[in-house]
């Protein structure tokens, strides 16, 4: 039939809107067709499939008994990764928001509160604190360092009526970690102080008996030394610390832990959760408890010294001291001569593995490797015998490496 006037118009704008939505579709496949790279980020990590693929299990209604039973297991594993008897909460959140509910739900305007602040995270927290209307005692340390914990009793002796003690057990930025967390754990029983840690960049790979070791809060996230997908934070209270959550309602709807702990009582969250996430944090946890949390620390432990001591050899030097470097963190000095943008777009477009830069005033100045969750010697070697080669195609530009 022959289309005339408006009818053509009308088919013409409607084989274009055709031609637009195929031209949407197929650059949407192209997003779902992400070739696989090592990711040795600082987080997040490599999940296995085991853990991704429990993502699909069938959604069910967040208020069932099929998810109070989901909860409940959760729970379970989550208090034997913290190594707690105390109640955890796991929220729909970044890790941010984690230490977000640590202090919303502790702190109140007036009180007097210790941040050891020695990288970017600790930095974060102070002004989260401040922000809530806090007075914050920072005990600073340069990047690379740690303050100590001399330090940390002499500020409590400086500061009258103490509320809580908030320390990054592991800076994420600098590739630190303390050594005197135990002895924190001490000093805040000592002062009746709460005793607050975010373990975002290391619980799970590095050690932190919550228990034991008096921990009031502790924060993670999932897609860190667990080895999930991002999205969740996971809280740990103490009895004391629950108690004063409930009796003190904070300030905020969404991070209010009483909410949480009233409705956990029914097999629930106070809001829609994801049940995804959750499956396959679930299947995370049961990983880690499989390999057993002593063995999966001491592997940990086993890379971390590998990556350190391979840089070496390649002539890449530690940014942080030897008695303050993270086991799951590694941050490198650049070597004379490389150039920050140009190694990581090396790595990612031509050996597929991605790290990270420095952050802040670090930028271009040291790179960051993440040595957690499934990290193997496997992780290991494939990373340095890439940056070794990067380091070469980059220094001699007068070969031609194209081939590659």
């Amino acid at each position: 039939m022959e289309l005339k006037g408006l009818d053509l118009s009308r088919s013409l704008i409607k084989t274009k809107k055709l031609i637009c939505d195929n031209l949407t579709l197929l650059k949407k496949k192209d997003l779902l067709n992400i070739p696989r790279k090592l990711i040795m980020l600082p987080g997040p990590t490599n999940v296995s499939d085991r853990v991704m693929n429990a993502m699909i299990t069938p959604l069910v209604n967040h208020r069932s008994k099929e998810a109070a039973t989901l909860f409940k297991d959760t729970k379970e594993k989550t208090q034997k990764v913290f190594e707690t008897d105390g109640d955890v909460v796991v929220l729909t959140s970044s890790g941010t928001g984690g230490m977000e509910a640590a202090v919303k739900n502790l702190v109140r305007r007036g009180d007097n509160v210790i941040v050891p602040a020695f990288g970017e995270f600790g930095h974060r927290l102070a002004d989260q604190i401040s922000q809530s209307g806090a007075n914050v005692k920072k005990v600073v340390a340069e990047p690379g360092l740690v303050p100590s914990i001399e330090e940390i009793e002499e500020a409590f002796e400086e500061t009258k009526d103490v509320k809580a003690l908030y320390v990054v057990y592991n800076e994420t930025s600098t590739g630190t970690s303390v050594k005197w967390l135990q002895k924190a754990g001490e000093i805040c029983s000592k002062y009746g102080s709460f005793f607050v840690v975010d373990a975002i960049s290391n619980l799970g790979g590095d050690t932190l008996p919550v228990d034991k070791w008096g921990v009031d809060v502790c924060v993670t996230a999932s897609q860190k030394c667990l080895a999930g997908p991002p999205g969740l934070a996971l809280i740990s209270m103490s009895e004391r610390a629950k108690k004063y959550m409930i009796d003190n309602p904070p300030s905020t709807l969404y991070f209010n832990m009483a909410r949480y702990i009233q409705y956990d009582e029914k097999g629930q969250t106070p809001f829609t959760p994801s049940l995804p996430l959750l499956y396959a944090l679930n299947e995370a946890l049961t990983v880690i408890l499989e390999e057993g949390l002593f063995k999966r620390i001491m592997r940990h432990k086993t890379c971390a010294d590998a990556f350190y001591s391979g840089f070496k050899e390649i002539g890449a030097q530690p940014f942080a001291e030897a008695d303050a470097r993270s086991n799951t963190v590694i941050t490198i000095n650049y070597p004379d001569g490389i150039d920050d943008s140009e190694l990581r777009t090396l790595l990612e477009d031509k050996f597929r593995i991605l790290i990270a830069s420095g952050f802040g005033n670090l930028k271009g100045k040291l790179f960051r490797v993440g040595c957690m969750g499934d990290v193997s010697g496997y992780h290991v070697n494939a990373t340095l015998t890439a940056m070794s080669a990067a380091f070469s195609m980059l220094r001699d530009k007068s070969v031609d490496w194209s081939a590659i």
